[in-house]
């Protein structure tokens, strides 16, 4: 995962993302991670028929670089990524309303990618076994069961993640640098 802009050739074609605006609220690559690593959920947004981008919630996990979520094998999103396989992620790690400052202690990562829809049985089996591990860590013989009923009708996605950057609010960063200042 890249937390910064660059340039990848893909397809003969450069591609650039954009750097954040504000850098001093980028978040270091390991934080962006963390946010990745322990999210329960976040917003896909796809390409619709008619140019509107499609966000849905997703539950996912994160892994090797690549973000998994399951889904029916149609659907609004499946018709998005037959659209177009370029996609992005969006997960809210820390989300603090701060009345009196008419703002927000926040982080966050969005991740941009490519989409693509899981063929391989064992990397299926994996990504299914991996979501019900983190959602239902519990319930491992009910989990393989799910597996075993569901395996016809349910697709994995995985979004190669080509750049992610993650980003602090600036009451997030006010409070980091007050307690960094309380231990000098």
């Amino acid at each position: 995962m890249q937390c910064c802009a660059y340039v990848c050739e893909r397809r003969m074609e450069a591609v650039m993302f954009r750097e954040l605006r504000r850098k001093n609220q980028q978040l270091s690559e390991t934080e962006a991670r963390s946010i990745l690593k322990n999210g329960t959920h976040g917003v896909l947004s796809v390409q619709e028929d008619d140019g509107y981008p499609y966000g849905v919630p997703m539950n996912y996990v994160y892994g090797d670089d690549a973000i998994y979520f399951h889904c029916a094998k149609e659907g609004h999103k499946m018709e998005g990524f037959r659209r177009s396989d370029k996609v992005s992620f969006c997960v809210v790690g820390e989300d603090e309303v701060i009345p009196e400052a008419f703002s927000t202690a926040y982080t966050s990562v969005i991740a941009f990618g490519r989409a693509v829809i899981v063929a391989d049985e064992k990397e299926k089996r994996e990504a299914l076994k991996l979501l019900a591990e983190r959602f239902s860590p519990e319930f491992g013989e009910e989990g393989e069961a799910a597996i075993r009923s569901s395996w016809n009708d349910v697709c994995i996605v995985r979004l190669n993640i080509e750049h992610a950057v993650g980003k602090a609010g600036r009451e997030r960063i006010k409070r980091e640098e007050a307690r960094y200042a309380s231990f000098l």
